[in-house]
């Protein structure tokens, strides 16, 4: 994997580059949209490369080990002969996943013992064994075994759960380094930077990251509960830190806003549920503002669900015939939302590298980030 920088904006610290995988070229700032299975929900693999335009989704290695299992994964021949998406792939870790079943894991040393949200059976996930499975999976990047420490977390407990991370990313790194990709194509092995909240544990964290030399770095642990104004504070803490030459990725962030404060914090990658997970619910991301289809207001509103919208559906279908469909149950209502949704999270960040590469970017997002919270 490479990296390469084209423009820097000068009101901000918000950055155009180029990654290039074995699978192709990833423009940054780039939203990975999430396909946790090996799927983005609800939204066919044509729609996303001909309408949303993705350059690269996300899968995650938790829910990819449980189902379908390495064992098919590796007779496919990895997940992109399995699913058919021929542009990059991204492998969360599975620490999240992990992290989120609070009462059914128990974390040491060696690893974290957990118990399937699906059939209760017993498994263990160590730095080593997550490496093997995403070599497995055959994403291009893949991310380390860390331990995400929830917002709320005192700073005893933060500290400890970012000591243990570095630790796992030693043995992470040992593995990734001793090991071959499977299928005849370079993987790319991402760092986690953590510390919470704390500003001197991010500092900490950084510069553990930073050492590493690795080709791009991740934050995380934000996103989990904090007050958004930590989120920025902590991002640019340890932005300041991370090599400018080398991708950033901010695992799991956000709203439409929160993508642009941190664009403007040099921010390079993002991932979030929330474009699909919000739009199976009814809740549209517009250049204008937010729409929830479901409200009253626009069961006899005939206009386009979004005439400014880059997708097909934004024209095609009505807010009064969408609102319908959700009222109704039926399934169209929630691809419609979300290709809609993915759609617009893509026009948002092509319109940053766009304003980044003309030097407008800092007035253009001073606008946009008031815009796009709006309720309308």
């Amino acid at each position: 994997m490479t990296f390469q920088l084209l423009h820097t904006d000068s009101g901000s610290k918000a950055r155009h580059g180029l990654i290039t995988t074995a699978h192709g070229q990833i423009p940054t700032p780039i939203f990975m949209p999430v396909g946790t299975l090996g799927s983005v929900k609800g939204v066919h693999f044509k729609e996303l490369r001909e309408d949303i335009n993705a350059k690269i989704i996300l899968g995650n290695t938790y829910h990819l080990y449980l189902r379908p299992g390495t064992e098919i994964l590796h007779k496919a021949g990895g997940l992109h002969q399995f699913n058919g998406w021929d542009r990059p792939i991204l492998t969360d870790s599975g620490g999240y996943q992990v992290f989120s079943l609070s009462e059914n894991r128990k974390l040491s040393e060696e690893g974290a013992m957990f118990r399937s949200h699906i059939d209760g059976s017993k498994h263990f996930f160590t730095p080593e064994n997550v490496v093997d499975i995403q070599r497995v999976i055959g994403s291009d990047i893949m991310m380390a075994f860390d331990e995400c420490a929830p917002g709320d977390a005192d700073y005893q407990y933060t500290k400890k759960s970012m000591e243990r991370t570095h630790r796992w990313l030693k043995r992470g790194l040992e593995r990734f380094d001793s090991t071959e990709a499977h299928y005849g194509y370079e993987q790319t092995f991402f760092p986690i930077v953590q510390g919470g909240g704390y500003r001197d544990l991010r500092i900490q964290s950084a510069e553990t990251i930073a050492a590493q030399g690795r080709q791009g770095n991740a934050i995380g642990g934000l996103a989990v509960g904090e007050p958004t104004e930590v989120m920025y504070e902590m991002v640019e803490v340890v932005n300041n830190i991370l090599p400018t030459d080398k991708p950033r990725y901010l695992m799991g962030v956000g709203t439409p806003a929160n993508l642009l404060e941190n664009i403007a914090l040099g921010v390079d990658m993002f991932d979030c549920v929330m474009p699909t997970r919000n739009g199976r619910n009814g809740m549209m991301f517009t250049s204008e503002g937010i729409i929830n289809i479901r409200n009253e207001k626009w069961k006899d509103d005939f206009s386009p669900i979004d005439p400014n919208g880059k997708s097909y559906v934004d024209t095609a279908y009505s807010k009064a015939y969408l609102r319908h469909l959700f009222i109704a149950g039926e399934m169209l209502a929630s691809q419609i939302a979300s290709i809609h949704n993915l759609a617009f999270y893509l026009w948002l960040v092509e319109e940053a590298r766009n304003h980044i590469a003309a030097g407008t970017f800092a007035a253009w997002k001073a606008i946009m980030v008031k815009k796009v919270a709006t309720r309308l």
